[in-house]
């Protein structure tokens, strides 16, 4: 070969560093500190969410170094992002930019082949099988079964009682409707023993990922275990019931996950299936439950709101027989109490935030994002911005009367676009079921004055929220 362009060859490759090392040079990183190794900025962070001082913190981040920063969570280096624009950032950019990315300790919790992990081909083909069970076409033959769960649940936990705290058990509620509904495993040994694994399993979420023994995080990482051993029996046995052809398809999520294969859809592998099992379990359990608590917390709160769901609720009640099941239809009339519920996680919203990953450089705000940095946005600081929503901190359900006035990305506790939440149906059928009950069968007054919450990190209001109950007299038919 020529030497003249042997040379040349060489100088090639050279110049694009040089072009790459300028370009990245020349743009400014975001201001902000890493602090400690590993440590960073999570338990400063962790500290602020268990005092009920997260806002406080994302303020003061703010006010010094500006609305892009640079930080250290969980292990990994981020950058801190907020607003209109930042959500859309976040929900818009395609798979091959930025990526899902949770931390490391969620991400070894709920399994690498979670919807949260995936990109891509693969997030659209589990988020469409994940949806094929959780369309409202489908939803809509499972309201009757959510019914007589929540009509199980008040016998068994509010009948005959003076005093409850509502967390704990709108936690039971939830999750024993995931178990009937999602997975088909009835009650007893096994659903009690998922149970504990889950609870478990949630406490390392958020936490710093230092696997030893005794950490929360190892813990949970054990708890994990043990529940998608538990879920891989569920798997194998309801295999064997489809090759027997004596299931439905979709008489649960796991069966219907086990079903999708042929021409045009790809089957989900066993680990895709056992994660997002797992994904549902989280996704569906705590935010539903939260949801509910601070409903119940809010109207008794707000006399007017309150009259106005119950109006809504006992004219629903009235149209029905004795031991009627709630129906699709009896949902579509509970316009109200769903403004209520949509103000609520306005307010309150159960996920404090979220995690992606630049896969390349993203230039956001004047700054470079650099490749494989987390990007770390937070929901609530679009919710309560007073440039979008008049009077943020006054609880006002007319705000919800047209949704379409509200600017996109601003209200966002389900996510947006192709990235929002596949069981946002699913919660809104068992909120609306829950509350109905609640505010035809019972009256409550709060138990405690002080109505401070924490994150943990999803919202917990002050001791569970306790309450005192008194039963209504059921409307005669």
């Amino acid at each position: 070969m020529n030497p003249f362009l042997t040379f040349l060859l060489l100088l090639i490759p050279i110049f694009f560093i040089l072009v790459t090392i300028k370009r990245r040079t020349s743009q400014k990183f975001p201001p902000g500190s890493l602090g400690l190794p590993i440590i960073g900025q999570s338990l400063s962070l962790l500290w602020a969410m268990k005092a009920n001082t997260t806002e406080k913190w994302l303020e003061e981040r703010v006010k010094k170094y500006g609305p892009i920063s640079k930080l250290s969570l969980f292990g990994n280096t981020a950058v801190f992002i907020y607003g209109q624009a930042a959500n859309k950032l976040v929900f818009t950019s395609d798979g091959r930019t930025i990526a899902n990315g949770q931390p490391a300790s969620s991400r070894a919790i709920l399994g690498e082949r979670n919807l949260f992990q995936l990109n891509g081909e693969d997030h659209k083909r589990v988020r469409d099988s994940l949806v094929s069970f959780l369309k409202p076409e489908c939803l809509k033959q499972y309201v009757g079964k959510m019914d007589g769960e929540v009509r199980r649940h008040l016998e068994m936990h509010w009948e005959d009682t003076q005093k409850v705290t509502v967390l704990p058990l709108m936690k039971t509620l939830t999750f024993n409707i995931i178990c009937s509904l999602l997975f088909g495993v009835e009650r007893g040994g096994r659903r009690d023993e998922l149970v504990n694994c889950f609870q478990k399993m949630m406490e390392g979420m958020w936490s710093i990922p230092i696997n030893l023994p005794f950490t929360r995080y190892n813990q949970s990482l054990r708890a994990s275990a043990q529940a998608q051993n538990i879920v891989k029996e569920l798997i194998h046995e309801k295999r064997v019931e489809l090759e027997k052809k004596g299931a439905s398809s979709h008489q649960d999520l796991i069966t219907c996950l086990l079903s999708i294969h042929g021409k045009d859809k790809a089957a989900l592998t066993e680990d895709e299936i056992v994660h997002n099992v797992m994904l549902v379990m989280v996704a569906g359990h705590d935010t539903s439950s939260i949801l509910i608590t601070f409903m119940v917390r809010l109207l008794e709160n707000d006399p007017t709101i309150l009259a106005g769901v119950v109006q809504e609720q006992e004219d629903i009640a009235k149209s029905k027989s004795s031991g009627e099941l709630l129906t699709w239809e009896d949902l579509t009339k509970m316009k109200y109490t769903w403004k209520v519920a949509l103000e609520t996680l306005r307010v309150f919203p159960p996920v404090f935030g979220g995690f992606r990953k630049a896969l390349k450089d993203v230039e956001y705000g004047g700054y470079l994002i650099p490749q494989g940095w987390n990007i770390f946005w937070v929901t609530s600081m679009t919710h309560m911005d007073a440039n979008i929503f008049q009077e943020p901190s006054k609880f006002n359900p007319a705000r919800f009367e047209n949704q379409a006035t509200i600017p996109p990305y601003c209200f966002v506790p389900f996510g947006a676009g192709a990235r929002i939440c596949p069981g946002y149906e699913f919660a809104r059928i068992e909120t609306l079921v829950a509350i109905h009950y609640l505010v035809t069968r019972f009256t409550w007054k709060l138990c405690c004055t002080d109505d401070t919450f924490s994150r943990v990190p999803l919202l917990v209001p002050n001791q569970g929220l306790p309450i005192q109950i008194m039963p209504k007299k059921l409307p005669s038919h």
